[in-house]
């Protein structure tokens, strides 16, 4: 070769050399592990708030990251597995929700960070050491449900004065279920009720727990967060309404599919801002170093046609108190 010609070359390689690294950018890859059924559409589902949060802090999917979903259906079961297939991907990052799906993560690695997105008490259930410094690649958004349940105890008794027992429909098969109906339980018996314990793993279930309470005229019902519960709530909310028994649930999606009422946060909110945690971590903050934040506002939903249903005359003091009044 002429020393014109590889002159020429070494020049064009040169000019060829910056652009080509701007094209070569890291593209962040990102786990989400749900324990939900997989949305027919992310668009104006829960888990799509993950991607607006993303969006909001400047990242563009497809260019900054991709995201590897896994969703178990409800059959909590997958998770570890579906866990593993995440750190086989090697995403940067693991986005989990609810706690089942988050104890799955960590148990899957001890190098790849995890963000949860809602677990109640995560101290209690042992994914991080404390709040303030998680320790450990898991940190994330919690929700006491020690504050919650006592106004949900509170909140139902005044819609339903008449209400003497309260059924709390939990899921034997979530593992974080246990810290939650502990809570429920102690709400309930300080305010000096019964307790009447409601278990269910599938529609079936729902339908048999839930149905066996019509007739009974001084019981309501709590139901606890789980993703199986969700992709039911619609059942779960209808067969309340048949069986004339006053509800109350964590999330508004809930009073929106005909129960009664909700107070607590919707998922959506604690999803999107898992993307804070993610733009931390990206940028080389340790999990172990970033707090876990908690909620101090929450959301009270009010299904006034279900009031109807029920014969409820809900007094005015507790409806100009509701952030959300469904009619």
């Amino acid at each position: 070769m002429r020393r014109r010609d590889l002159l020429a070359l070494s020049a064009t390689a040169l000019l060829a050399g910056p652009a080509r690294a701007q094209t070569m950018r890291r593209v962040w890859r990102i786990g989400f592990l749900s324990g939900r059924a997989r949305p027919v559409s992310l668009e104006g589902d829960a888990h799509g708030a993950f991607l607006e949060g993303m969006r909001d802090l400047g990242y563009r999917e497809g260019v900054d990251f991709v995201t590897e979903w896994r969703f178990a259906g409800g059959d909590f079961g997958r998770l570890p597995a579906l866990a593993a297939e995440l750190v086989r991907a090697n995403v940067d990052v693991i986005v989990t929700s609810p706690a089942i799906a988050s104890r799955a993560a960590r148990d899957a690695t001890a190098t790849v960070p995890v963000v949860f997105a809602y677990v109640s008490n995560p101290v209690a259930s042992g994914l991080v050491q404390s709040l303030a410094k998680p320790g450990g690649n898991v940190t994330g958004l919690a929700v006491q449900q020690s504050d919650i349940s006592p106004k949900q105890v509170e909140l139902l008794v005044r819609a339903a004065p008449h209400i003497k027992r309260i059924a709390v429909l939990s899921n034997p098969m979530n593992e974080g279920s246990a810290v939650l109906r502990k809570s429920v339980n102690d709400a309930v018996e300080s305010a000096r009720l019964m307790v009447v314990a409601l278990e269910a793993t599938s529609a079936v279930e729902i339908d048999r727990e839930i149905g066996r309470l019509n007739g009974e005229a001084d019981i309501g019902l709590i139901g606890l967060p789980d993703p199986f519960f969700a992709s039911e709530r619609q059942r779960i909310a209808e067969v309340a309404r048949q069986a004339r028994v006053p509800t109350i649930f964590g999330e508004p999606d809930y009073t929106r599919a005909g129960g009664l009422m909700s107070y607590g946060d919707p998922l959506a909110k604690f999803i999107r801002r898992t993307a804070y945690y993610v733009d931390r971590i990206l940028k080389g903050a340790a999990p172990a170093d970033l707090p876990v934040e908690q909620p101090t506002q929450f959301h009270f939903a009010v299904n006034l046609s279900t009031a109807r249903t029920l014969a409820l005359d809900l007094p005015a003091s507790l409806l100009v108190t509701a952030d959300e009044v469904i009619d």
